[in-house]
């Protein structure tokens, strides 16, 4: 019983980095109608810069996230405006494959900057633990997981308690009319975007703690949380919440029951699954299109 409990405890801690890493690719799919498949490249890339950070100058690499955060914030911005804005009315395979596109420029010029060598930010805490009785929490991940909740609860807020996040969230929720009120579709997408990648800065700094990486493990990523938005819900930030608790849960007792090897495979399987019994995941909604094909 206690190696059960130890297993969802570590489960849980690696669910709540889960979600904040997910987080950004539900919101734009939510306003944008875009999965972005350079997301996992993004986090990928935020965690090298972190890498740099740390080896340079010695800082935390927790703390490194408030200088990622803005980075990629930015730089979402402009990745929105150089190229997903000109095709933003275009069919959504068209964002798919310049997504795509982008993914592999930039694991191309990671890999001519890092010459595809594994990387992790270990910094003082990295070996040690907390005991709870006989129960270990690795502060890694307790630190993560606690640093991934508050930026969550601050995206949240964000998004509920000012103008701006309603803006977001009416837009998701019905274009047409946020427009009749006067919400420039044309900016929201470009903020919604900019957030999104502004998850990955942070994201990625927590990423740099607690696995390797190297610019082509953004596959691996982009594959886990396309697992987690599709179990929770495309396009809801609760549904993420509890999608990654889950295949975090489903992720270490994999690992720890059957094989370390089997467990990146559980989100695959997640994705299949859920796409044959309930398409539209835990608090997805089936839109009417759906509801006509069916």
């Amino acid at each position: 019983m206690e190696k059960l409990i130890q297993t969802i405890i570590l489960g849980l801690l690696i669910g709540g980095v889960y979600s904040l890493m997910a987080s950004g690719l539900t919101l734009i799919f939510g306003v944008m109608n875009i999965i972005n498949v350079a997301h996992g490249a993004f986090l990928v890339l935020s965690a090298l810069v972190t890498w740099e950070i740390w080896k340079t100058t010695g800082m935390d690499p927790l703390l490194a996230g408030l200088i990622t955060t803005p980075m990629m914030f930015v730089f979402g911005w402009v990745v929105y405006k150089l190229f997903l804005q000109r095709i933003r009315n275009s069919a959504p395979s068209m964002t798919v494959l310049l997504t795509f596109g982008l993914a592999l420029v930039l694991e191309g010029g990671m890999g001519i900057v890092t010459r595809n060598v594994f990387r992790s930010v270990t910094p003082s805490y990295f070996s040690s633990s907390f005991h709870l009785g006989p129960f270990f929490l690795p502060k890694p991940q307790v630190y993560g997981c606690i640093a991934a909740i508050t930026f969550m609860v601050l995206l949240y807020l964000g998004l509920t308690r000012t103008w701006t996040g309603r803006a977001i969230r009416a837009s998701s929720q019905n274009l047409s009319s946020a427009q009749l009120i006067g919400i420039s579709s044309t900016s929201v997408a470009a903020l919604t975007f900019a957030v999104a990648a502004a998850t990955t800065g942070f994201g990625g700094s927590i990423l740099s703690v607690l696995f390797t990486f190297f610019p082509a493990s953004h596959y691996v990523w982009i594959s886990r949380l396309l697992g987690i938005i599709v179990l929770g819900g495309m396009g809801s930030l609760p549904g993420v919440v509890i999608g990654a608790l889950a295949l975090g849960i489903a992720e270490t007792m994999t690992a720890t029951y059957i094989s370390l090897r089997w467990a990146t495979v559980v989100f695959y399987v997640v994705i299949l699954a859920v796409l044959l019994v309930r398409p539209q995941g835990i608090l997805g909604v089936k839109l009417r299109q759906d509801v006509a094909v069916a």
